[in-house]
């Protein structure tokens, strides 16, 4: 039997792509290597506090605005499968998301096989086989994997095989008791690992080499977050806690027990520095494992080899047919907005899921009509982007599209920026695109340092100077961008003052259509 899909992964991404398979009624199957769904989570975190935000109550009574406070949901109308019935807690247990995610499953009529663990990926005339380690096989037209990233990213440090890693270390601090510790990493698990131990570790030092980002910062909640960051509060304040700068050049196990490690310090011209340490536990991250596919249907790696590159389709550059969903499609916005994360690439694979209709299936994206006249499209956009969570949730990533015809305008929803770009939609004399973004620069400012000149809430004289999230509205005239707008910010991203943001975007789409 050839199917036209088979899912890898029975995680948060796997799921929802195939809620939406299952919804319009395609052929497919999930296959996953674990006992039920959501496996990862049932390990990781390691000391089990999600770091996604879990707002019960929000005050709105609309619930696409409440997904905007909602991360750990996924997409559906079914009022019942939502995250916030299944805990209050803001940064809730990982045991609430499996449960969740196996609710889920069975309540969506997802079809999955479970215990399936895959061994190999083969081509196989234009589609491709699956085989698992009891020489199961399934076949497919198309492939999308869902896996996330499945083996530890572990640095190429002589001696590092000798150290403890982030995904089994033993996370009972009393085993740390009175010892000195070293942290390989700088990110939340890296953090993460070094709080749990500040009550019984004697000395703990985090090290990497390059300097900690802090996501209130840089609005990429991949980057320290304040629940983890009560580290830095201890080193500052001189309890014998440290952040190093520089890179470990060697790790050596002592005859009578212990590590002597070997570091270059990133802001000094000293010669290498001797330090010692009872245990060593490395935190650097995770990476794609591309081992199970043949030679002639290998996806190409980028950034360091950690993720399958791909186009903004979600499919492997290389590899037709072969597409990719979930945290894997944070290659398409690398530390800049949230397609490794769940509040981020729900949308992405309701994107995918979108994609493949048009491509496989004659269903053409979304739409709606509109008058075509400058009001009516400005009105719908004021409308969506103080609406949307999918706008909200994936910034910079994700766009509304207008295409204006002459008697008509049809309005597309969640559509990614670089498929539009890239003529994913088709050719068209006018389209207008818009989506949210944060001001050039905004990475670096103090966000808490009031010295720093800011633009005036509602200023729309110089809404383009706006470093905080807002509205930007492009035009697209025969597939050229042609003209920019941006819509003031507002504190409380209320983009719909008529004076402020309605009328002047009217404007700009009147002078764009002349």
């Amino acid at each position: 039997m050839v199917r036209d899909y088979l899912i890898i992964g029975a995680g948060p991404a796997g799921l929802q792509l195939a809620a939406l398979l299952e919804r319009d009624g395609r052929d497919y199957l999930v296959l996953e290597r674990g006992s039920g769904p959501g496996t990862f989570f049932t390990r990781f975190p390691r000391h089990r506090r999600l770091i996604s935000i879990n707002k019960v109550n929000t005050g709105y009574k609309d619930p696409e605005l409440a997904l905007r406070m909602d991360w750990n949901s996924l997409l559906t109308d079914d009022p019942d499968l939502l995250f916030t019935r299944y805990s209050e807690r803001y940064f809730p247990h990982a045991d609430d998301l499996v449960r969740y995610l196996g609710d889920f499953a069975r309540r969506s009529g997802v079809r999955a096989e479970y215990g399936v663990r895959v061994t190999r990926v083969r081509r196989d005339g234009d589609g491709f086989s699956v085989h698992d380690d009891t020489d199961r096989t399934w076949r497919a037209r198309r492939l999308v994997v869902a896996t996330g990233l499945g083996l530890p990213n572990i640095p190429a440090i002589p001696g590092i095989e000798h150290t403890e890693q982030y995904a089994d270390f033993d996370t009972d601090p009393a085993s740390f008791t009175n010892q000195r510790v070293l942290v390989l990493g700088k990110g939340n698990s890296a953090f993460e690992t070094a709080d749990s131990l500040m009550e019984k570790a004697a000395v703990i030092h985090v090290a990497g080499p390059h300097s900690v980002k802090m996501a209130w910062t840089t609005h990429f909640v991949g980057h320290l977050r304040a629940v983890n960051n009560n580290f830095l509060d201890s080193y500052q304040l001189k309890s014998q806690n440290a952040v190093l700068d520089g890179t470990v050049e060697r790790i050596e196990r002592r005859a009578g027990g212990g590590y002597r490690v070997l570091f270059r310090y990133a802001r000094t011209t000293e010669r290498l520095r001797e330090l010692h340490y009872d245990r060593v536990v490395v935190c650097t991250g995770f990476r794609f494992d591309a081992s199970l596919f043949d030679a002639d249907c290998r996806p190409d790696l980028v950034i360091d080899d950690r993720f399958p590159a791909q186009t903004s389709a979600y499919e492997s550059v290389n590899v037709p047919g072969l597409y990719f969903a979930g945290t894997l499609t944070q290659q398409r916005d690398f530390k800049r907005s949230t397609n490794g994360f769940i509040h981020g690439f729900r949308y992405g694979a309701r994107a995918l899921h979108r994609i493949l209709g048009a491509r496989h299936h004659a269903t053409p994206w979304p739409s709606r009509t509109l008058p075509a006249d400058p009001e009516a499209v400005a009105d719908a956009l004021v409308e969506r982007v103080n609406r949307s969570s999918g706008l909200w949730q994936q910034f910079g990533y994700l766009g509304d599209v207008v295409t204006v015809h002459d008697d008509h305008a049809l309005y597309q929803e969640e559509v990614p920026l670089d498929y539009v770009t890239d003529g994913g939609l088709g050719p068209a004399a006018h389209r207008f695109v818009i989506d949210l973004e944060y001001g050039p620069g905004h990475d670096h400012a103090d966000p808490f340092d009031v010295t720093v000149p800011r633009v005036r809430e509602n200023d729309a004289e110089h809404a383009e100077d706006s470093v905080y999230l807002h509205p930007v509205v492009r035009h697209y005239r025969d597939g050229a961008l042609a003209g920019t707008h941006h819509l003031a910010e507002n504190l409380e991203n209320d983009w719909d003052i008529p004076s402020v943001h309605r009328r002047p975007l009217a404007a700009f789409v009147r002078a764009c259509l002349g």
